[in-house]
């Protein structure tokens, strides 16, 4: 049996190793000022808690997923990229026909009213991209299941802490300029290639 010590570590070193690359999503995503900074966390995490309940489940019914399927969930973040780039085009044409005050204060209020589906959005991409993450917490439930607990509440502190360097990377006198300026024009290119890339692995499913 395994102490909690031990399964502390582990369940930093597997959440950090499979959530890694979300650090310069989570920095493109801060980087958009039309996304709320609190959508954007509280959407990681329900991303995250939706990829570990499933691995629960499939643990505790010593299930794997099919290879393949998991990437269909490549074309959540396709279409939240297709759209992005359709409303950065259209923001260029708000922003020749009206002021630049108004169109900030319009922006504030759509966020408002769209933070449920920010939050959505969020999540989506965190599942979508998450097919390595059900590829290993699913056999670390399964042959640890006295542990899982304590693996859920290190995921927890870990969620945190990602989103904290995803922030503080746009904020990097170095890097944050350039992320915070070409943020709105990153976002949408990084969303349809981790599209492209995450549905690539459902070519399995053709053979």
């Amino acid at each position: 049996m395994s102490s909690p010590v031990s399964d502390l570590g582990i369940g930093i070193v597997v959440f950090a190793s499979t959530n890694i690359d979300d650090i310069f999503l989570l920095a493109a995503f801060f980087a958009d000022p039309r996304l709320r900074h609190r959508s954007i966390v509280m959407g990681q995490y329900v991303g995250i808690g939706a990829l570990v309940l499933v691995s629960i489940l499939a643990a505790l019914l010593a299930l794997a997923l099919p290879a393949g399927w998991v990437s269909l969930l490549g074309v959540v973040p396709l279409l939240l990229g297709l759209s992005r780039l359709r409303a950065l085009r259209g923001a260029r044409v708000d922003e020749e026909a009206g002021s630049n005050e108004h169109r900030i204060q319009d922006q504030e209020h759509n966020a408002e009213r769209r933070l449920r589906s920010q939050i959505l959005a969020v999540a989506g991409v965190t599942i979508a991209n998450g097919g390595d993450n059900i590829g290993v917490y699913v056999p670390l439930f399964a042959t640890a299941r006295e542990a899982i607990a304590t693996y859920v509440l290190t995921f927890a502190v870990m969620t945190g802490v990602l989103c904290a360097l995803g922030y503080l990377l746009v904020n990097n006198k170095v890097l944050g300029g350039a992320i915070r300026r070409y943020g709105h024009i990153i976002l949408p290119s990084v969303l349809i290639a981790l599209g492209i890339y995450i549905l690539s692995g459902a070519l399995v499913l053709l053979r």
